[in-house]
């Protein structure tokens, strides 16, 4: 029978307050992406009554092009950080759970890149 009280089997396994800060940005980030996806939404109905060149003009708009980029960006670290949560509460070994997290980390950085440059060479007009 083990006569511990919950506060004396919680001491001395690491302080209770570093998630608050993974916990916070992920509520920011989730409030930004409210706006952010309703524009987004808007948009892509907009471009779907658009041909390639009306396409590409829209995208060169500053406003846009910048809008865009944020909604990926925020996205993207959105996506980043919801997975982690998942690795770090489900995923048991320690390898298997540091490589999960690295590759997490890699594939939200990389895809997240490569929308980034893509939006970038269509809105400076190397499209």
């Amino acid at each position: 029978m083990n006569f511990r009280t919950p506060l004396s089997t919680a001491r001395g396994l690491g302080s209770a307050k570093h998630g608050v800060s993974h916990w916070i940005s992920e509520r920011v980030g989730a409030v930004a992406l409210v706006p952010l996806v309703l524009w987004a939404v808007y948009s892509c109905i907009l471009l779907a009554g658009m041909d390639y060149y009306g396409a590409v003009e829209w995208i060169g708009n500053p406003v846009n092009a910048t809008l865009i980029i944020l909604t990926i960006t925020i996205s993207f670290m959105h996506m980043q950080g919801g997975v982690r949560v998942i690795i770090e509460d489900y995923v048991y070994g320690h390898l298997t759970k540091a490589a999960a997290l690295m590759a997490n980390v890699f594939v939200c950085g990389l895809a997240g890149a490569l929308a980034i440059f893509s939006i970038l060479k269509v809105a400076l007009g190397g499209a």
